[in-house]
């Protein structure tokens, strides 16, 4: 089993406790339920630097990244640093992260926020739109294209945006269609976890034009974004960059003015 299988067989069982904890009833009648949602995708269409930033505190390749930061404090730098959205990690055994840091992000902040968990089920979608998302991702690797088909028309349906990650060709052909907003391309190996945006620059060309194009993991310089924007990508996902300094905000926001320096 690779780590992504264990992640997923983890999840199962996470989902069979939080139904019979939380109903789905519940997650329909909560507050932010009805709150109307902020487009990433238009953010990232008009932006000049396209920078969706994360909040995450370990990872299964990394180990702790920076377990000491208040997600409220993180968001607010990220905001004020004028980054597009903000990604919440909520898995909570593999990276630390929970629901409550979307729900402390959503409190803090206006941009959109993106919640980053491995969706298999219609009910995480139900408790992103609960606790405060705009965004879901769904990872082609771990689904079908039934599965996307349903999940993707689930979360529009509820007035969320999909960005869907793909990690090579196959997975990008079984995935496109119209109920899709974004499509990311994980320069990440999911099996070796080497990094490489020759990725992204590979499958640029076979990403139709009506999908905004993200480039997701091993981003850490201006230059590979100034690159990756020659091939059309308007999105740029970074995580342990920011995270792994003291101040994530503040190292957002001397990244942001370089690369406007640059674009």
């Amino acid at each position: 089993m690779n780590i992504l299988d264990k992640i997923i067989a983890d999840k199962h069982k996470e989902l069979v406790l939080k139904k019979l904890v939380v109903p789905v009833s519940q997650l329909e009648q909560a507050a932010l339920f009805e709150r109307e949602n902020v487009s990433l995708a238009q953010k990232l269409k008009v932006s000049n630097t396209g920078i969706i930033a994360e909040h995450k505190r370990r990872s299964p390749s990394k180990s702790i990244i920076n377990q000491g930061l208040n997600v409220q404090d993180v968001a607010e730098g990220y905001e004020n640093a004028g980054i597009c959205g903000m990604s919440v990690l909520t898995d909570g055994k593999y990276f630390g992260g929970s629901l409550d840091d979307l729900l402390y992000a959503r409190a803090a902040v206006k941009m959109p926020l993106l919640r980053k968990e491995f969706v298999i089920d219609e009910y995480q979608i139900l408790e992103a739109k609960a606790n405060g998302a705009d965004v879901i991702l769904l990872i082609a690797a771990v689904l079908d294209r039934e599965q996307i088909k349903t999940l993707s028309e689930f979360a529009k349906n509820l007035g969320l945006e999909v960005l869907l990650e793909v990690h090579n060709e196959a997975e990008l052909e079984k995935s496109i269609m119209p109920s899709l907003d974004m499509l990311g391309v994980n320069n990440r190996n999911l099996k070796t976890f080497e990094v490489s945006t020759e990725v992204s620059k590979k499958l640029s060309e076979k990403i139709p034009s009506e999908f905004v194009k993200v480039s997701e993991s091993g981003i850490s310089s201006v230059e590979a974004i100034k690159e990756l924007k020659e091939f059309g990508y308007k999105g740029f996902l970074i995580g342990e960059n920011f995270m792994k300094t003291d101040n994530p905000g503040e190292s957002a926001m001397s990244f942001v003015k370089k690369l406007e320096i640059k674009v």
